[in-house]
């Protein structure tokens, strides 16, 4: 999204780092948790290579395009997995909104209908409509996911006085702060498109 460079390095580190942190969860856990966590690094990786900044990296027209195709097929994948509920129909949900800004940044990165180039937010956009909704979405679910991220169960003491606790890796508030973090970032480039 090409808003203030700033804004766009810190939610590209955020993102990436984000993405990162989903891809070491993908070592731990049942098949369903590592899938789950495999879609959301997808999403982390994308949302930081979508928010690099115009500055340093413009990216060729065909580029959205790929990203369109790229979060179309986990948006398919999700849609295939919604039915037992839960985190799929986030992921839907997100996946479809990468989609979303993908093809609304086609024309931005393009020639305008004067025949200009055209270039930053004036020239990007996309549905106000459906970007208001997608905003409403995501500040809920921000607002609903917050109170959720006090950890889950203490490390328990054993008899010779360690303490047995859950790997950082499979952490469920930790994996929820993923969540949270890569949706106040995706609530952030909504505002910007």
């Amino acid at each position: 999204m090409h808003g203030p460079a700033l804004s766009g390095w810190l939610l590209m580190v955020l993102c990436g780092l984000t993405g990162t942190y989903c891809l070491l969860r993908t070592r731990d856990g049942t098949e369903r948790e590592r899938g789950m966590a495999r879609a959301e690094a997808l999403m982390g990786f994308g949302m930081a290579a979508m928010a690099v900044p115009a500055a340093l990296l413009t990216l060729p027209n065909w580029m959205w395009a790929v990203y369109a195709v790229t979060f179309g097929a986990s948006a398919l994948r999700a849609l295939a997995y919604a039915r037992a509920g839960g985190h799929h129909l986030h992921h839907l949900v997100g996946s479809l909104a990468m989609v979303y800004m993908s093809v609304a940044m086609i024309p931005a990165s393009g020639l305008t209908a004067d025949g200009h180039s055209g270039h930053g937010a004036g020239a990007a956009g996309g549905v106000p409509v459906l970007t208001g909704v997608l905003l409403v979405y995501y500040a809920a679910y921000v607002l609903r996911s917050a109170g959720r991220l006090i950890p889950a169960s203490p490390p328990v003491a054993v008899a010779d006085g360690g303490t047995v606790g859950v790997g950082w890796g499979a952490r469920p508030e930790l994996a929820l702060a993923c969540r949270l973090t890569m949706a106040m970032a995706m609530f952030a480039m909504l505002l910007t498109l």
